[in-house]
């Protein structure tokens, strides 16, 4: 029998976006399986909820008074647990039956942001 069901990223791949880069990252990934599925409006919500996870996420991290480096991944696996284990089964009931897609596209892109937003850093930081 033919698979003719679109390519998807798999929730793994969407957990470990959410911990290592965001779980904005990782909410992009659903959301482009939502777009492929034609789910517009749960692409939308899910990108929203993702970006309000790491806006609590950040204002918690600037709350306390000596935050851990650790609590950025702590929050990404918890933004990220909410899309691989609530959002992902709730609009891919037979996930594991999509055929995948690759992770090097959105790696690449992931990694020329953070080559970016380092080199901002350092720069302002040489130059202040």
């Amino acid at each position: 029998m033919e698979n003719n069901l679109p390519k998807i990223y798999s929730k793994n791949s969407i957990l470990g976006f959410s911990i290592f880069m965001s779980v904005i990252f990782g909410g992009v990934l659903l959301f482009f399986n939502l777009i492929t599925i034609e789910k517009k409006k749960e692409a939308y919500f899910v990108l929203a909820i993702s970006m309000l996870l790491a806006i609590l996420s950040i204002i918690i991290i600037n709350v306390l008074e000596s935050p851990s480096g650790s609590l950025a991944y702590i929050f990404g696996l918890f933004g990220g647990g909410i899309l691989s284990f609530y959002f992902v089964p709730k609009y891919f009931p037979n996930e594991d039956q999509y055929p995948k897609k690759t992770l090097w596209k959105p790696l690449i892109i992931a990694l020329i942001i953070m080559v970016i937003l380092v080199y901002t850093l350092l720069n302002v930081m040489i130059h202040a």
